[in-house]
């Protein structure tokens, strides 16, 4: 039998996902490991996880069956992406629309991607001019 995660005093358990393209390379793989991990110990390892696209595992749909199991009522998808192309316009709301219907009474939420974000777009531009100004 299965049951909703259960609402305590209107609080809800957020889950952090991060959507990485994927890649069968391990060493590609592990810049994604590494900000999870680091992400974990700075806010606590039952809210965040790392879930991939395509050719690496887990997939999306694992990741946020194993966070409503654990008790999430959130999932906030973070894609790991540039920009929204096909992934992110396409295939993505798919999973979304599915993750939704296999957990209705979980609020999930996907996030611009983070190469949009300001903050990053700072970060880009800060390298650059840091580049070009190097000896």
């Amino acid at each position: 039998m299965l049951f909703a995660p259960v609402l305590l005093l209107g609080v809800r358990m957020k889950r952090l996902i991060l959507l990485a393209h994927g890649s069968r390379d391990p060493l590609w793989r592990q810049p994604f490991e590494a900000l999870s991990q680091r992400i974990a110990l700075s806010q606590g390892a039952s809210s965040v996880a790392l879930a991939y696209m395509e050719m690496a595992e887990p997939t999306l749909l694992t990741v946020a069956a194993e966070a409503v199991a654990a008790g999430a009522t959130q999932l906030l998808v973070l894609p790991l992406f540039m920009a929204a192309g096909g992934h992110l316009r396409h295939d993505v709301p798919l999973l979304m629309d599915q993750i939704r219907h296999n957990h209705p009474a979980v609020l999930v939420h996907m996030l611009p991607p983070i190469g949009e974000h300001p903050q990053v777009q700072a970060a880009i531009e800060n390298i650059a001019h840091a580049a070009l100004e190097s000896d």
